[in-house]
């Protein structure tokens, strides 16, 4: 496994969402085009471990919280940027969406629940912010920001 592999599969999830609005639908789009018990998003979560073994995922750590940037905007996803982080029972920094968070929750210890969700896809709108957290258990969150856009506030 590969990290062109890797940028294949976010070209393709790029690709299929298109200029569609960042919002619920696209949630749901993306929870049956690219379901969690399917090829590509098992296919994502063996990439996540092999290129965190590999030393381009999560290549930083800070907090208790393992991150990188995988793909910029511009790249293999168009206009959208690709970060990968590795949470386990954590609240990360709060931050803000400008564009909107595109994202996979993908477990990989315990029960774990980011933003009180499970494993699949989930959608942040353009504006909405928070601090983002992992309960009960281990989980790589994998999410895709258009522009590369986000704000950390300090809060």
């Amino acid at each position: 496994m590969s990290r062109a592999e890797f940028e294949n599969l976010m070209g393709d999830v790029a690709q299929a969402i298109g200029d569609k609005p960042v919002d619920r639908a696209l949630a749901a789009f993306l929870n049956e085009t690219f379901a969690e018990d399917g090829q590509a998003f098992k296919a994502v979560e063996a990439l996540c471990h092999s290129g965190q073994e590999e030393g381009w995922v999560c290549e930083r750590e800070m907090g208790g919280i393992k991150f990188g940037r995988v793909v910029k905007p511009g790249g293999a996803a168009g206009k959208f940027s690709v970060d990968v982080v590795r949470m386990k029972d954590v609240k990360g920094p709060h931050h803000v969406h400008p564009g909107g968070e595109i994202g996979m929750i993908i477990p990989i210890a315990g029960d774990p629940k980011f933003d009180g969700l499970g494993r699949g896809w989930y959608v942040d709108p353009p504006g909405s912010d928070h601090w983002p957290t992992v309960e009960g258990g281990e989980a790589y969150v994998l999410y895709l920001l258009p522009d590369g856009a986000i704000e950390f506030t300090g809060k």
